[in-house]
């Protein structure tokens, strides 16, 4: 996948810093990024082309569009005549990206799932009378914070667009 990325780039891909980023790979998902919908026509005609000729495809069925834009903007992209479905959000490695750009959902959806670990280690960890209190606080680091900060980094802090205060890093 690493070859086929490499020879299929060209010009496109976003500014992040002082780095051009025109793709994101892992294992045999890719997410590819341009600053236009003609530009990640390109990127997309030239990494279906590379595909094939590795003798892969792009599966259209498990392939879709987002444009991350305050406002809604339309994007028809088409691999091999098919065009793909334009969506408001996706999950890229267990996180939730929203066409709006707003961390929002992926908060609460976070905050749900560190309550549930929470609620589950209670009995299990916070009142059992056998574990010392550093034992507990290395179960609660090593399960609820990661949990609840998958994908944060740990430098900086994620903002709480809601309302909320932000989240520890």
């Amino acid at each position: 996948m690493d070859r086929i990325s490499r020879c299929s780039q060209g010009l496109e891909g976003v500014r992040f810093g002082d780095h051009r980023i025109s793709s994101l790979i892992f294992a045999d998902d890719v997410v590819l990024l341009a600053s236009s919908s003609l530009d990640l026509q390109h990127a997309l005609g030239r990494f279906a082309a590379e595909c094939e000729a590795a003798g892969m495809r792009v599966s259209t069925s498990k392939s879709e569009a987002m444009v991350l834009d305050r406002k809604k903007v339309a994007c028809t992209l088409q691999v091999g005549g098919e065009v793909l479905p334009q969506v408001e959000e996706f999950k890229y490695l267990g996180v939730l990206f929203t066409s709006e750009e707003r961390m929002d959902r992926e908060i609460d959806r976070r905050i749900g799932a560190a309550a549930a670990v929470m609620r589950s280690m209670y009995r299990s960890v916070v009142m059992k009378k056998e574990l010392s209190w550093k034992a507990k606080l290395s179960i609660y680091q090593s399960i609820y914070a990661p949990t609840l900060t998958y994908g944060h980094d740990r430098k900086g802090k994620i903002p709480d667009t809601s309302g909320r205060n932000e989240l520890p890093p």
